[in-house]
């Protein structure tokens, strides 16, 4: 790859496209609120690299050809997360229809325990979240049904959402089904099992951390008699349109042995969308049935097979509350992601042919004392995405590209970087009530933002646990080539 020697940049000026991108998507936000990530901020991105470009070519002189190679070898280097999120889409939409994902719902509202109401909902909204990825239809579901419950148990609602965020949010960091625990290793340049593996370090410990608090404040509290209508409708819904079966499980449970054996994620992913098309003709012959009750033909049900994998799965079960959180998946569900990382690919390529990420960098750096401090001040700078860009993927992407230099100085693991950004950047993002993930939570749960927030547990804990750990040198990868 060609490599650009651009002049001497001011500061100032490698600093405007940031500004521009920042009105662009604060505008964004203002006008689409919580659908900003569906084109508008892709929009923005892409605008502003076209602004790093004309600012390179005419203040700089530097040639648009080599500009635009550098730029497309930057999209270039997220090519197999792009790939690892497009066979995440058809992997959730056949486990859907497999029962699989229904199953580890089912089970996991089995273990709810009244006796220990805020810690059995923490764990149940991290079962659910992991099961999706998705923080979203976690907390707009499952999460619903948790909050009738608790009122029901005379629970305070914020104490209650608190709760379900933290579970939900710790599901959707270490789901290799969420989008941005695939964007974090995209952008950084690590790979997504190592990511996962890599953020036992500081996500565990926060998240015990945050149990035993929930579970301290349940002693002050008497739990009166558990009897929730919402959540015997998701069981029944569950049970009317699925076969629900424990050996199930086995197929999840075979996909992290690959991964915790080091199988790369594309193979590992391929396999589990595979099984999950097979257990779906095997358990779920109901789901193969013409309108006149009769099995469909092969080729009929390769067909199912091939729209579910691209075009998800619905659920029309006549029970809103199951068919929102089962109606999900599918290929075509990741493309916003997909053009998210592109289109942020390309901008993030261009401020480095035209040295501008590199001098931001360097005035990052100058204020670096150590690795605690760097790791601090990525966290801090994915925190102040959250809060000026308003969007959780734009709080991972910016301080990604913009970091990589440092980390590659200090020469760190980029694991290291991705579970930073995921600490700093994925868990914050719901405690800023302007932001789309703070929004879309206040809304869905009827809970104001600084509400809920002092009882965030497990997103408040892991940025300040992540810190307290570089600084200990512990659970830091270094790159050994």
């Amino acid at each position: 790859m060609t490599t650009l020697s651009p002049p001497s940049v001011r500061l100032p000026l490698a600093l405007l496209p940031c500004l521009f991108l920042i009105v662009l998507v604060m505008v964004n936000a203002w006008c689409f609120g919580e659908d900003a990530s569906a084109g508008p901020n892709q929009m923005a991105l892409l605008l502003s690299g076209v602004l790093v470009s004309t600012l390179g070519y005419f203040l700089l002189s530097l040639s648009y050809q080599e500009m635009e190679s550098q730029a497309i070898q930057s999209i270039v280097l997220a090519m197999e997360a792009v790939l690892i999120l497009l066979t995440v889409g058809c992997l959730i939409g056949l486990w859907i229809l497999s029962g699989i994902v229904p199953a580890m719902i089912y089970y996991g509202i089995q273990l709810f325990t009244p006796a220990v109401f805020l810690p059995a909902a923490c764990i149940l909204c991290a079962i659910v979240s992991l099961a999706v990825g998705s923080s979203w239809s976690t907390m707009g579901t499952v999460g619903i049904a948790l909050l009738g419950i608790g009122k029901a148990l005379s629970f305070p609602d914020p104490l209650v959402a608190g709760a379900i965020v933290s579970g939900a949010y710790f599901g959707d960091k270490m789901s290799p089904l969420s989008d941005t625990t695939n964007l974090a290793p995209a952008v950084s340049g690590s790979e997504l099992f190592s990511h996962i593996r890599h953020m036992f370090y500081t996500t565990v410990p926060s998240f015990l951390l945050a149990l035993l608090l929930f579970t301290g404040i349940s002693f002050f509290y008497k739990p009166g008699e558990y009897d929730d209508e919402t959540v015997r409708q998701i069981l029944q819904g569950i049970n009317e349109n699925f076969s629900v079966r424990w050996y199930l499980l086995l197929i999840p449970g075979l996909v992290i042995i690959m991964a915790a054996r080091g199988v790369k994620a594309i193979p590992a992913l391929t396999v589990g969308t595979l099984l999950g098309a097979a257990t779906a003709l095997l358990f779920q012959p109901q789901r193969f049935l013409n309108a006149t009750g009769e099995s469909l033909s092969a080729l009929e049900q390769y067909k199912t097979l091939i729209a579910t994998a691209y075009e998800g799965f619905t659920l029309e079960s006549g029970q809103p509350i199951v068919d929102t959180l089962l109606s999900r998946g599918g290929m075509a569900a990741m493309y916003d992601t997909v053009s998210l990382i592109l289109a942020a690919m390309f901008f993030g390529g261009a401020m480095e042919a035209t040295g501008f990420m590199n001098r931001i960098a360097q005035a990052i750096l100058s204020r670096v004392r150590g690795l605690s401090s760097l790791i601090a001040s990525t966290i801090g700078s994915c925190i102040l995405c959250n809060i000026f860009l308003s969007d959780q993927y734009l709080a991972l992407v910016i301080p990604g590209r913009m970091f990589r230099t440092a980390y590659a100085h200090y020469k760190l693991d980029m694991r290291n970087l991705s579970r930073a950004l995921e600490d700093g950047g994925t868990l914050t993002s719901v405690l800023v009530p302007w932001n789309t993930c703070g929004a879309f939570a206040a809304s869905v749960l009827g809970v104001a933002t600084f509400s809920y927030l002092p009882f965030c547990f497990f997103n408040l804990i892991n940025p300040i646990v992540a810190i307290a750990m570089a600084g200990l040198r512990l659970g830091i990868r270094y790159d050994k080539k």
